[in-house]
């Protein structure tokens, strides 16, 4: 993870520390990380975008400084966790930016909470495909909790750590992304960690990859601005993911970002604000109405949606 540059702030919701960072003013943007990380995963572009926007970065619960009991690690728990910690805070409404498992989140999100959500940002996010890198359907199968307790005892750990951030400042495109594998790999040495974390991966992925979907809900979105970004050289979760994006969601906006991997914010933090920023500046916030979310519950998609099915692949060359 990036170096904790804010000051990390906390709330209790429901008898669990939640930690958060709280910076900037303006229209507010919840900015979720993804699987095994925390709110520093944004360290590198919360300054540039709190001079325009309220930014709040939390741990996810079961992540980073929050607290990690054994409680509802599911994408529904997850987002009412954000619409409570919202609430707390005094904000209604927000545009939601979720990194890899934190863009199923904010999707699911957003749909929960139409009423709440102002636009959608995926960035390298789950649910977009079946596919999905070895070492997360590794944290599923029987013995992993056994298995990475004896992996990060203290002197294997520290040079498991150690050779995967040599390997990452090789600058090799295959392996870019390893430092932030580095940092999750180094969490795993709590023994509540590592549970919280079999037990997100167990809700969302099995042993042949993912398997929660926004396919049969992609439609919905027609009432919402919708954003896609992507690193090119994603190894974690496959860039033509953001093909499937574009097909589920015609009204999106897919950009793909060369030279960056499953960390587009962190490998661009300048274009990434820039992005993020014009397309909450060329669009305006959605506006909740329940006649129209009936009329297209009631409707449906156009057609009936395969789930997690693939597509031809948009210009990602």
């Amino acid at each position: 993870m990036s170096e904790q540059r804010h000051e990390v702030q906390y709330l209790t919701v429901h008898g669990h520390r939640r930690a958060f960072v709280k910076v900037g003013e303006g229209p507010a943007l919840l900015l979720l990380h993804g699987l095994g990380c925390d709110h520093t995963t944004w360290e590198p572009v919360i300054d540039g975008l709190a001079r325009r926007y309220t930014v709040i970065a939390p741990d996810l619960l079961g992540h980073g400084q929050s607290a990690k009991p054994r409680a509802d690690y599911t994408l529904g728990g997850y987002a009412n966790g954000m619409r409570d910690l919202l609430t707390i805070l005094g904000i209604d409404t927000v545009t939601v930016v979720g990194h890899s498992f934190g863009g199923g989140v904010a999707m699911q999100f957003a749909y929960q909470f139409p009423e709440r959500t102002e636009r959608l940002m995926l960035v390298a996010s789950g649910g977009l495909g079946p596919e999905v890198s070895p070492g997360i359907r590794a944290i599923t199968t029987p013995g992993f909790h056994q298995v990475m307790g004896l992996l990060t005892l203290p002197g294997i750990r520290h040079a498991g750590v150690a050779g995967l951030r040599m390997l990452a400042a090789t600058g090799v495109k295959a392996v870019r992304d390893l430092d932030e594998v580095a940092d999750i790999y180094d969490s795993f040495k709590d023994p509540q960690a590592r549970a919280a974390i079999r037990h997100v991966v167990s809700a969302v992925v099995d042993w042949r990859g993912q398997v929660v979907t926004m396919a049969d809900r992609a439609y919905l979105t027609e009432a919402m601005p919708m954003a896609v970004v992507w690193g090119r050289d994603d190894a974690v979760i496959p860039v033509r993911h953001a093909s499937n994006a574009a097909a589920l969601a015609p009204a999106a906006r897919v950009e793909v970002i060369p030279n960056a991997g499953h960390f587009p914010h962190k490998d661009h933090p300048q274009r990434f604000v820039k992005i993020l920023h014009e397309f909450i500046r060329s669009t305006q916030p959605a506006s909740y109405s329940r006649a129209r979310w009936r009329r297209l519950l009631e409707g449906g998609p156009v057609a009936p949606a395969s789930p997690l099915a693939a597509v031809p692949d948009i210009d990602t060359a």
